[in-house]
Order: structure tokens, then sequence, then C-alpha cells
């Protein structure tokens, strides 16, 4: 990195912090600080959901599922839009109308203490797990890639996260999130171009499409029923919906943004910017996924993209069987390139025999080059079962340093460390406002005054974002970043939505019946998703109906034992 790298990315990442801390900083009571004073506008709102949702996960991992996966990933967020709709229209005005500060304080009123506390607790458990998460994500790749020590950078993200979080609460969040989605498109539409002029002349974007759907990069829709499969249009549309519904109607750090605003109007209008914006977004993200595979197909690539196993692996006796890997990589390489200029030159030619001749011949070298890919990754698992031989979260980053010029390097990691800020502070804002009102306040035996529960709020926040941190600092990798954080939400969120929709709609069920039923409920999905039931997906629309189903059923014995049949 270049001296020009490093003060682009220490300026963007200091400015960011800096403007959240004047911007908000005096707030006087708990309604100023956890609510923003209800003045947030709706284009603030959208926003905001927009990057809470949008870490630094969505930058690094998706790219690398699309090089490797195809654009079939945007399926996932199929069901967003109709869950908006569903938010918008019953979630909102019901908050609102309520004047909750907490998604959960609406439980207790509708149900009881233990059903809001349940709730809250398992919200405390998924999203203190995802916030120490979206710190060690960038952390991790970071390390690896330049060098840096792991553990600092943990420390520096949550740090500059704490610093405005705790100093200006929601508000701070929801200012800050504006800068940082502006710089996270700015820098993804500045890759996005260059790459495209990176690629040899004649290679226009017409062609670049061509290449990606030979290779069956393109195929967006998949009907198949097979409910193991995990990305397919009828489990983003079910499981997919399920799962925004859980998360943008009853997690804190999502609820929290929109209740912020100035009415039930500019909250609706946010969800509906979102809505919108929100699976065009994750479509431009993959694309560029796809873009960088194209890229690939003319430019050397390593033959695994983690610089840390590569070097474990050369320095083990593993070495000379990786090199033989890395030898036919090197041959493969050379002889897609001598096809991809046949195959662009079919194509001007309009030799429709021809170019339907070598794009078979590319599939088929591309296929060799992934069964080597996976052999390497075996070599590595045997020279080293500490490394992470999966690679995908390091194909953008890979990309970035290498390729792109000087100053734009800099501008590509503030957006990854700007998402990574953006979310964890979404995160750490609701982790210590769900500590201090549904738990901390609700318990207290004592009332105290809206000062005392201005600091406990900042305290709690100080403690999530120093548990985050430690939470960083020992996590470990898995298959694929975004699917880590979206396995985790899987887990617990078709447990909680149930809840809210027994609450919302199911007027006679008490709350015995649902306590009980969500305890049971959440046994059931984690067993599930040990022995891997279903694709975790599913796990969203199967906790919810399964924690209204047993509800149900609890609630009619109870109501069979207080009432027996009159024996005649």
């Amino acid at each position: 990195m270049s001296g020009l790298d490093w003060l682009i990315l220490a300026g963007t990442l200091l400015s960011i912090v800096f403007y959240g801390v004047w911007k908000t900083r005096g707030s006087a009571n708990v309604e100023e600080y956890v609510m923003g004073g209800h003045r947030a506008k709706w284009w603030t709102i959208g926003l905001s959901v927009m990057a809470t949702q949008a870490s630094a996960i969505t930058f690094l991992s998706t790219p690398g599922q699309a090089f490797h996966d195809g654009m079939g990933f945007v399926q996932f967020y199929f069901g967003l839009p109709l869950a908006m709709i569903i938010i918008c229209m019953v979630f909102v005005p019901l908050y609102h109308k309520l004047k909750v500060y907490t998604a959960y304080e609406f439980l207790e009123s509708r149900f009881d203490l233990k059903t809001r506390t349940l709730a809250a607790i398992l919200f405390l458990i998924q999203r203190g797990l995802a916030a120490g998460i979206t710190i060690f994500a960038p952390a991790i790749i970071l390390s690896a890639v330049l060098g840096w020590n792991l553990n600092t950078l943990n420390i520096i993200i949550g740090i500059l996260v704490i610093i405005y979080t705790v100093s200006g609460g929601t508000r701070a969040v929801s200012v800050t999130q504006k800068q940082q989605m502006f710089v996270i498109m700015l820098g993804m539409f500045m890759a996005f171009f260059f790459i495209l002029g990176f690629l040899p002349g004649d290679i226009t974007f017409t062609k670049v499409l061509k290449i990606a759907g030979a290779n069956e990069k393109l195929n967006i829709l998949d009907f198949d029923l097979n409910t193991s499969s995990r990305y397919t249009f009828w489990s983003g549309i079910t499981g997919g919906m399920f799962l925004a519904l859980a998360y943008f109607g009853t997690d804190q750090s999502q609820v929290q943004r929109y209740l912020s605003g100035k009415s039930v109007r500019e909250s609706q209008l946010g969800l509906i910017f979102n809505a919108l914006l929100k699976v065009p977004m994750q479509f431009f993200i993959l694309l560029v996924g796809v873009m960088v595979f194209v890229f690939y197909q003319f430019n050397a690539s390593p033959l695994n993209f983690n610089p840390a196993a590569t070097e474990a692996v050369m320095n083990s006796d593993y070495s000379q069987d990786y090199q033989v890997l890395v030898d036919a990589h090197e041959k493969l390489e050379i002889d897609k390139q001598a096809v991809q200029g046949l195959y662009s030159l079919a194509i001007d030619e309009k030799d429709h025999a021809r170019e339907k001749e070598l794009g078979e011949q590319m599939v088929l070298i591309n296929q060799e080059e992934r069964a080597n890919r996976e052999a390497a990754k075996s070599v590595i698992a045997k020279s080293d079962s500490l490394v992470q031989t999966n690679d995908k979260d390091y194909v953008f980053i890979h990309f970035i340093l290498n390729f792109l010029p000087r100053g734009l390097i800099g501008l590509l990691l503030a957006v990854i460390l700007s998402a990574a800020m953006s979310s964890t502070a979404s995160e750490l804002n609701a982790l210590g406002t769900i500590t201090a009102l549904d738990l901390y306040k609700r318990n207290r035996k004592t009332e105290e005054n809206e000062a005392h529960y201005v600091k406990a709020s900042k305290g709690f926040t100080l403690l999530w974002g120093v548990i985050a941190i430690c939470i960083a600092c020992v996590a470990d990798l898995f298959d694929n970043l975004i699917q880590l954080v979206n396995i985790i939400g899987s887990i617990f969120y078709g447990n909680v939505l149930g809840i809210f929709l027994l609450a919302f709609f199911f007027r006679w069920i008490r709350g015995n019946a649902v306590f009980t039923a969500a305890i049971i409920t959440q046994v059931i999905v984690i067993v599930g998703f040990k022995f891997d039931w279903m694709s975790y997906l599913w796990l969203n629309a199967f906790g919810c109906g399964l924690v209204i189903v047993l509800a149900l059923i609890l609630e009619g014995f109870d109501r069979l034992l207080r009432n027996p049949p009159i024996q005649t």
C-alpha cells in the first residue's frame, strides 16, 4: 500500500468517526439517545437500514461467492420486498402506536415479563455473536493479506465503532451510515468500471456476459423443490421472506433504525426505499464478483487466494505435492487465455459453430481448474488442519490489492472497514438498548431519572463493544462468512418471529403457552441444524411455524384442563 492509500483509508474512517461524535453530541434523555429524538427522515432511515445489513462480510464474501458459484445467491433476497410490505402494514404502525423503545417491550404488554425477557435474551445471544463476527470478518482477511496483526485489527475496528456509538447513540449510528453508504457504493462502482477497463481491448461487456454465461455464472433462477438446496427461488421467496420478516420486524438493530423516524410515514417510506434498492444492490455486488471471475480468465490467479494457506503448505512436508498442482494450474491458465482469445474472435466473426465449440472447451478448462483448486484445499488441510482452506472470502481482496491503482486500494479498504463499522455500530447500539431497557431497567426495584438510564445505555453499549472485540479475537472462519451470519440468524429468527406473529394475530394465546413453546422450538431448531434436517434458510419458516403450532396446542391443553367438559 502506498502513502496515498494510507491517507485515504485513515482520512475516510476518522472523518466518519469525528463527524458522528460532533453531529450528535449531548443526548440528554433516553428518547434522544435511543430513538434519536424521532427526527430521522425517510432517506436516512432507508440508508441506515441498508448499511446495518450490508456489513463488511457483504463486500468481502459476496463477490467471492459469485466468483465460485455465480449469481444464484441473489435468490436469497427475493423474499425481502414481500417482508418489507408486511412490516410496513403491520409492524411499523403498531410499534409507533404503542410508543415502544424496543421491539420486545411490546411482548410484555401482550404476554408477560418472562416472554419479553426470553425474546430479549435470544436476541442478545445471536446478535452478540454476529457483532463479533462483523468485526472479525474484515480483520481476519486484512490480517492474512496485508500481514497486519489480527487482534490489533479487531481492537482498532472495535474502538472506532465504540467511540461514536457510545457518544451519540442511535442518531450517531444513523448519520454516520449515510456517509458510509456513500463510500461503499462509490468504491464498488469504481471497482466495477476498473475491472471492465483492465480487460483486453476487444472484450466488451457483452462478451463478458457471454463468458460468464457459458460458465453458468449468470444462472440466477433455480426452481428446484429440493429443500436441501441452499439457494433456490422457493427458499428465497419463503425462507428468505421469513428471515427478512424476523430480521427487519423483530431484530432491535433494525427496529431501532425505523423507530427513530419522524412519523409512521417516514418509517414506511424508508423501508420501501430499502425494499426497492436492496435486491439491485446485491445483484450488482454479485455482478462485481462475476466480473472478477471473467478478469481472471485473462490474468494470472493464485491456486488458493488465501496467502496464509499457501505459505503454510509451502513450508510443510506437502510442498512438492502442492507445487505439482501449482504447475498444473499455471498450464490451465495458459490454455484458458488462449481459448478465450479464440472465443472472442469467433464472437466477432459471428462463427456460431466455432463459438459453441470454443465455449465448451472453455467450460472444460474451468471445470479442471476448479477440480485442481479442490485438490489444493485437500493438500492444504493435510499440511495444517488449523489453516483456513476455503478462499471465497479472499478473492475480492486479492484483486483489490494486486490490480487496482494507488488511491483506489485505500478507498476499497475504507469500503470494507466502513461496512464493518456501520453494521457493528447498529448491533452495539441495539445490544446496549436491549440490555439497558429490557433487562436492567425492567428488573430494577427502584425507579431512576433519565440521566441514569442514558448512562446505563452507554455503559452497556461499551460493555457489548468489549464483548464483541473479545468474540472477534477468538472467532474462527467458516465455509463462507456471509453464510455464517445468515446461519446464526436463521437458528434464532424463526422462533422470535413466531412469537411476534402469535402476539399480533392470535389474541387468545397467553404468555405461558408461548414461553414454553418458544423454549421447545429453540431446542428443536438447534438439533435440526446440527443434524442437517434442511437447508438453513428453511429453518426460519420451520421455527416460525413450529412455535405457533406448539403454542396453539399448549394453550388448547391448558384451556381444556382449566375448563374440562361437563360430564352428563
